[in-house]
Protein backbone atom coordinates (compact mmCIF):
# COMPACT_ATOMS: atom_id res chain seq x y z
CA UNK A 1 0.00 0.00 0.00
CA UNK A 2 1.32 3.33 -0.60
CA UNK A 3 2.09 5.49 2.26
CA UNK A 4 -0.31 7.99 3.24
CA UNK A 5 0.62 11.59 4.90
CA UNK A 6 -1.84 13.18 7.56
CA UNK A 7 -0.97 16.85 8.58
CA UNK A 8 -1.74 19.36 11.35
CA UNK A 9 -0.84 22.71 10.28
CA UNK A 10 -0.38 24.88 13.64
CA UNK A 11 0.84 28.82 13.77
CA UNK A 12 3.49 27.61 15.98
CA UNK A 13 4.47 24.60 14.36
CA UNK A 14 3.54 21.79 11.40
CA UNK A 15 3.00 18.13 12.58
CA UNK A 16 3.50 15.47 9.49
CA UNK A 17 2.57 11.60 10.18
CA UNK A 18 3.12 8.75 7.76
CA UNK A 19 1.06 5.91 7.77
CA UNK A 20 1.66 2.39 5.73
CA UNK A 21 -0.98 -0.10 5.97
CA UNK A 22 -2.79 1.71 8.17
CA UNK A 23 0.16 1.90 10.95
CA UNK A 24 1.85 5.21 11.65
CA UNK A 25 5.34 4.88 11.10
CA UNK A 26 6.62 7.99 11.94
CA UNK A 27 5.31 11.54 12.86
CA UNK A 28 7.54 14.68 12.18
CA UNK A 29 7.19 18.32 14.12
CA UNK A 30 8.54 21.54 12.28
CA UNK A 31 8.36 24.82 13.88
CA UNK A 32 6.97 27.46 12.42
CA UNK A 33 8.72 31.12 13.26
CA UNK A 34 6.44 33.08 15.97
CA UNK A 35 6.10 35.99 12.87
CA UNK A 36 3.35 37.71 11.31
CA UNK A 37 3.96 36.44 7.97
CA UNK A 38 2.39 33.95 6.30
CA UNK A 39 5.63 33.09 3.89
CA UNK A 40 6.59 31.16 7.35
CA UNK A 41 3.97 28.04 7.07
CA UNK A 42 4.84 27.58 3.22
CA UNK A 43 8.77 27.30 4.24
CA UNK A 44 7.76 24.90 6.79
CA UNK A 45 5.95 22.39 4.37
CA UNK A 46 8.69 22.74 1.99
CA UNK A 47 11.13 21.42 5.14
CA UNK A 48 8.43 18.69 5.66
CA UNK A 49 7.94 17.91 2.05
CA UNK A 50 11.64 16.49 2.17
CA UNK A 51 9.74 13.83 4.64
CA UNK A 52 7.36 12.67 2.30
CA UNK A 53 7.34 9.81 -0.81
CA UNK A 54 6.00 10.15 -4.29
CA UNK A 55 2.44 9.52 -4.66
CA UNK A 56 0.99 9.49 -1.46
CA UNK A 57 -2.13 10.58 -0.17
CA UNK A 58 -2.31 13.46 2.02
CA UNK A 59 -5.17 15.00 4.47
CA UNK A 60 -4.69 18.12 6.29
CA UNK A 61 -6.32 19.52 9.40
CA UNK A 62 -4.94 22.45 10.84
CA UNK A 63 -5.53 25.80 13.73
CA UNK A 64 -2.38 28.12 12.09
CA UNK A 65 -5.63 29.92 10.43
CA UNK A 66 -6.01 31.66 13.98
CA UNK A 67 -2.71 32.92 13.40
CA UNK A 68 -2.06 37.26 13.32
CA UNK A 69 -0.15 36.34 10.16
CA UNK A 70 -3.84 36.78 8.52
CA UNK A 71 -6.63 39.33 8.80
CA UNK A 72 -9.12 36.97 9.31
CA UNK A 73 -9.88 32.93 9.24
CA UNK A 74 -11.87 33.30 6.38
CA UNK A 75 -8.54 34.18 5.07
CA UNK A 76 -6.44 32.14 7.02
CA UNK A 77 -8.42 28.63 5.86
CA UNK A 78 -8.40 30.17 1.96
CA UNK A 79 -4.60 30.66 2.27
CA UNK A 80 -3.71 27.59 3.82
CA UNK A 81 -5.55 25.23 1.89
CA UNK A 82 -4.05 26.62 -1.29
CA UNK A 83 -0.10 25.98 -0.24
CA UNK A 84 -1.77 22.70 0.39
CA UNK A 85 -3.14 22.10 -2.49
CA UNK A 86 -0.47 23.35 -4.76
CA UNK A 87 2.39 21.92 -2.21
CA UNK A 88 0.59 17.88 -2.09
CA UNK A 89 -1.43 18.04 -5.46
CA UNK A 90 -5.28 18.51 -6.40
CA UNK A 91 -6.13 15.42 -4.72
CA UNK A 92 -5.37 16.23 -0.84
CA UNK A 93 -8.18 16.35 0.95
CA UNK A 94 -8.85 18.69 4.09
CA UNK A 95 -10.76 18.47 7.08
CA UNK A 96 -14.39 18.99 7.74
CA UNK A 97 -15.88 18.33 11.32
CA UNK A 98 -19.13 17.71 9.85
CA UNK A 99 -18.15 16.03 6.48
CA UNK A 100 -15.20 14.20 6.90
CA UNK A 101 -12.38 14.63 4.36
CA UNK A 102 -13.17 17.36 1.51
CA UNK A 103 -11.26 18.82 -1.50
CA UNK A 104 -10.04 21.89 -1.80
CA UNK A 105 -12.83 23.81 -3.24
CA UNK A 106 -15.08 22.28 -0.52
CA UNK A 107 -12.95 23.24 2.65
CA UNK A 108 -12.82 26.74 0.92
CA UNK A 109 -16.54 27.48 0.50
CA UNK A 110 -17.14 25.67 4.05
CA UNK A 111 -14.26 27.21 6.01
CA UNK A 112 -16.23 27.22 9.35
CA UNK A 113 -16.15 23.53 9.42
CA UNK A 114 -12.64 23.22 8.59
CA UNK A 115 -11.17 26.42 10.98
CA UNK A 116 -9.72 24.73 13.91
CA UNK A 117 -10.68 21.05 13.53
CA UNK A 118 -7.82 19.34 14.20
CA UNK A 119 -9.08 18.00 17.81
CA UNK A 120 -12.05 16.39 15.84
CA UNK A 121 -10.09 14.64 13.72
CA UNK A 122 -8.05 13.19 16.24
CA UNK A 123 -11.49 12.72 18.63
CA UNK A 124 -13.17 10.83 16.11
CA UNK A 125 -10.37 8.19 15.57
CA UNK A 126 -10.32 7.77 19.15
CA UNK A 127 -14.25 7.13 19.59
CA UNK A 128 -13.86 4.78 16.59
CA UNK A 129 -11.10 2.82 18.87
CA UNK A 130 -12.57 3.51 22.36
CA UNK A 131 -16.35 4.12 22.16
CA UNK A 132 -16.70 6.12 25.87
CA UNK A 133 -14.68 7.45 27.91
CA UNK A 134 -12.98 11.40 27.50
CA UNK A 135 -10.33 12.59 25.08
CA UNK A 136 -7.44 14.66 26.53
CA UNK A 137 -5.25 16.44 24.40
CA UNK A 138 -2.99 19.05 26.19
CA UNK A 139 -0.61 20.71 23.72
CA UNK A 140 1.53 23.61 23.88
CA UNK A 141 -0.83 26.40 23.79
CA UNK A 142 -4.72 24.62 24.36
CA UNK A 143 -6.19 21.45 26.25
CA UNK A 144 -8.70 19.50 24.19
CA UNK A 145 -11.26 17.55 26.48
CA UNK A 146 -14.04 15.87 24.26
CA UNK A 147 -16.16 13.02 25.19
CA UNK A 148 -16.56 9.74 23.72
CA UNK A 149 -19.85 8.25 23.34
CA UNK A 150 -21.90 4.73 21.28
CA UNK A 151 -18.13 5.75 19.24
CA UNK A 152 -18.26 9.21 18.46
CA UNK A 153 -16.65 12.77 19.97
CA UNK A 154 -19.81 13.63 22.07
CA UNK A 155 -18.60 17.72 22.01
CA UNK A 156 -21.60 20.25 21.94
CA UNK A 157 -19.47 22.87 20.91
CA UNK A 158 -17.87 22.67 17.41
CA UNK A 159 -15.98 26.23 17.29
CA UNK A 160 -13.43 27.31 19.38
CA UNK A 161 -15.74 30.19 21.26
CA UNK A 162 -18.70 27.20 21.56
CA UNK A 163 -16.05 24.91 23.03
CA UNK A 164 -14.79 27.44 25.68
CA UNK A 165 -18.28 27.84 26.75
CA UNK A 166 -19.24 24.20 27.01
CA UNK A 167 -16.10 23.71 28.90
CA UNK A 168 -14.31 21.22 26.25
CA UNK A 169 -11.19 23.96 25.61
CA UNK A 170 -8.95 25.15 27.60
CA UNK A 171 -7.13 27.20 26.19
CA UNK A 172 -3.88 26.78 28.27
CA UNK A 173 -0.91 24.15 27.56
CA UNK A 174 2.15 23.03 28.86
CA UNK A 175 4.69 25.01 26.95
CA UNK A 176 3.58 28.90 25.35
CA UNK A 177 0.98 29.66 28.17
CA UNK A 178 2.04 32.31 30.40
CA UNK A 179 2.17 31.51 33.78
CA UNK A 180 -0.51 34.28 34.78
CA UNK A 181 -3.07 32.48 33.07
CA UNK A 182 -3.37 29.59 35.72
CA UNK A 183 -2.08 31.29 39.10
CA UNK A 184 -3.01 34.81 40.14
CA UNK A 185 -1.07 34.70 43.38
CA UNK A 186 1.36 31.73 45.18
CA UNK A 187 2.98 30.85 48.19
CA UNK A 188 6.41 31.94 48.87
CA UNK A 189 8.47 32.15 52.33
CA UNK A 190 5.27 30.84 54.14
CA UNK A 191 2.82 33.74 52.48
CA UNK A 192 0.73 33.86 49.64
CA UNK A 193 1.21 36.73 47.54
CA UNK A 194 -0.21 38.00 44.17
CA UNK A 195 1.90 37.34 40.83
CA UNK A 196 2.57 39.70 38.05
CA UNK A 197 0.44 40.04 35.38
CA UNK A 198 3.18 39.71 32.87
CA UNK A 199 4.62 37.42 30.51
CA UNK A 200 7.69 36.83 32.31
CA UNK A 201 7.52 33.07 32.24
CA UNK A 202 5.33 30.34 30.65
CA UNK A 203 4.38 27.38 31.78
CA UNK A 204 7.22 25.31 30.16
CA UNK A 205 9.26 27.13 33.09
CA UNK A 206 7.04 25.66 35.54
CA UNK A 207 7.38 21.81 33.81
CA UNK A 208 10.99 22.01 33.47
CA UNK A 209 10.98 22.91 36.91
CA UNK A 210 8.72 19.78 37.96
CA UNK A 211 10.91 17.92 35.77
CA UNK A 212 7.69 16.90 33.40
CA UNK A 213 8.10 18.75 30.55
CA UNK A 214 9.60 16.43 27.12
CA UNK A 215 13.06 17.12 26.26
CA UNK A 216 11.79 17.76 22.79
CA UNK A 217 8.12 19.72 23.81
CA UNK A 218 9.28 23.36 23.87
CA UNK A 219 11.26 24.56 20.70
CA UNK A 220 10.00 28.09 20.93
CA UNK A 221 11.93 31.25 22.27
CA UNK A 222 11.66 31.64 26.22
CA UNK A 223 10.35 34.86 27.50
CA UNK A 224 13.77 36.64 28.13
CA UNK A 225 14.80 35.18 24.91
CA UNK A 226 17.59 33.43 27.40
CA UNK A 227 18.26 29.40 27.50
CA UNK A 228 16.29 26.68 28.87
CA UNK A 229 18.24 25.18 32.10
CA UNK A 230 16.46 25.04 35.24
CA UNK A 231 18.77 27.91 36.58
CA UNK A 232 17.43 29.99 34.09
CA UNK A 233 13.46 29.15 34.35
CA UNK A 234 13.64 29.87 37.98
CA UNK A 235 14.91 32.93 36.84
CA UNK A 236 12.12 33.34 35.38
CA UNK A 237 9.69 32.22 37.32
CA UNK A 238 10.75 34.09 40.25
CA UNK A 239 10.24 37.58 38.37
CA UNK A 240 5.99 36.11 38.26
CA UNK A 241 6.39 37.25 41.94
CA UNK A 242 9.13 40.23 41.64
CA UNK A 243 11.59 38.52 42.86
CA UNK A 244 15.25 37.62 41.54
CA UNK A 245 16.28 33.65 42.12
CA UNK A 246 18.72 34.38 44.22
CA UNK A 247 16.11 35.66 47.03
CA UNK A 248 15.55 31.34 47.83
CA UNK A 249 17.35 28.40 46.98
CA UNK A 250 16.01 25.44 44.44
CA UNK A 251 13.43 23.91 46.58
CA UNK A 252 11.46 27.07 46.64
CA UNK A 253 11.25 27.52 43.34
CA UNK A 254 11.00 24.37 42.50
CA UNK A 255 7.77 24.07 45.29
CA UNK A 256 6.26 27.33 43.28
CA UNK A 257 6.69 25.11 40.12
CA UNK A 258 4.34 22.47 41.89
CA UNK A 259 2.35 25.25 43.16
CA UNK A 260 1.31 26.35 39.44
CA UNK A 261 1.54 23.21 37.62
CA UNK A 262 -1.63 21.95 40.17
CA UNK A 263 -3.31 25.08 39.64
CA UNK A 264 -3.56 23.86 35.91
CA UNK A 265 -4.33 20.44 36.69
CA UNK A 266 -7.43 21.76 39.02
CA UNK A 267 -8.91 24.02 35.78
CA UNK A 268 -8.79 20.52 33.52
CA UNK A 269 -9.74 18.36 36.43
CA UNK A 270 -13.05 20.48 37.41
CA UNK A 271 -13.98 20.95 33.45
CA UNK A 272 -13.19 16.63 33.15
CA UNK A 273 -16.13 16.35 36.18
CA UNK A 274 -18.51 18.69 34.40
CA UNK A 275 -17.82 16.47 31.36
CA UNK A 276 -17.93 12.74 32.85
CA UNK A 277 -21.07 14.14 34.52
CA UNK A 278 -22.78 15.63 31.61
CA UNK A 279 -22.61 12.61 29.47
CA UNK A 280 -23.06 9.98 32.15
CA UNK A 281 -19.87 7.95 30.96
CA UNK A 282 -19.48 4.64 33.06
CA UNK A 283 -17.72 4.68 35.86
CA UNK A 284 -14.88 2.56 34.30
CA UNK A 285 -14.61 5.04 30.89
CA UNK A 286 -10.94 6.04 30.93
CA UNK A 287 -8.90 8.98 30.41
CA UNK A 288 -7.23 8.99 27.02
CA UNK A 289 -3.98 11.46 26.94
CA UNK A 290 -2.70 12.68 23.69
CA UNK A 291 -0.21 15.89 23.62
CA UNK A 292 3.15 16.58 25.15
CA UNK A 293 1.44 17.22 27.82
CA UNK A 294 -0.18 14.04 27.96
CA UNK A 295 1.54 13.40 31.59
CA UNK A 296 -1.04 15.89 33.18
CA UNK A 297 -4.11 13.42 31.28
CA UNK A 298 -2.56 10.72 33.67
CA UNK A 299 -2.78 12.63 36.53
CA UNK A 300 -5.96 13.72 35.87
CA UNK A 301 -7.14 9.54 35.48
CA UNK A 302 -5.56 9.39 39.16
CA UNK A 303 -7.61 11.89 40.36
CA UNK A 304 -10.61 10.78 38.61
CA UNK A 305 -9.25 7.21 39.90
CA UNK A 306 -9.98 6.31 36.46
CA UNK A 307 -8.26 4.23 33.99
CA UNK A 308 -5.71 5.94 31.69
CA UNK A 309 -4.91 5.30 28.15
CA UNK A 310 -2.46 6.75 25.81
CA UNK A 311 -3.34 7.49 22.45
CA UNK A 312 -0.32 5.62 20.64
CA UNK A 313 -1.50 2.48 22.72
CA UNK A 314 -5.28 2.68 21.19
CA UNK A 315 -4.23 3.09 17.48
CA UNK A 316 -1.60 1.22 15.23
CA UNK A 317 1.59 2.19 15.88
CA UNK A 318 4.79 1.67 15.64
CA UNK A 319 7.19 1.63 18.57
CA UNK A 320 9.74 3.77 17.77
CA UNK A 321 6.83 6.46 16.51
CA UNK A 322 4.99 6.16 19.88
CA UNK A 323 5.90 9.83 21.53
CA UNK A 324 5.52 11.68 18.85
CA UNK A 325 2.29 9.86 17.66
CA UNK A 326 0.81 10.69 20.87
CA UNK A 327 2.19 14.18 20.53
CA UNK A 328 1.00 15.02 17.62
CA UNK A 329 -2.85 13.00 17.72
CA UNK A 330 -4.38 15.18 14.96
CA UNK A 331 -1.81 14.56 12.33
CA UNK A 332 -1.82 10.62 12.90
CA UNK A 333 -5.15 10.71 13.04
CA UNK A 334 -5.43 12.45 9.69
CA UNK A 335 -2.91 10.16 8.06
CA UNK A 336 -5.05 7.16 9.21
CA UNK A 337 -8.51 8.90 8.32
CA UNK A 338 -7.36 9.25 4.55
Amino acid sequence: MAASFGWDLGGANIKLAQAEDDRVVAVHQIPCPLVSEPSKFDDAVDEALAHCTPNAAHAVTMTGELSDAFPSRAEGVAYLVAMMAEATGAETRFYNLRSGLVDAENAVEHWPEVASANWHASATLAASLCSEGLFVDVGTTTSDLIPLKSGKAAAKGLTDGDRLTEGELIYGGVVRTPVMAFAQQAPFKGRMQRMAAERFATMADVHRLTGELPDDADPYPTADQRGKTIEESAVRLARMLGRDADEADSIAWQALAHYVARRQLDQIEADARELFQREDLAADAPVIGAGCGRFLASQLANRLDRPYRDFAEIINCEPEAHDMTAACAPAAAMALLV
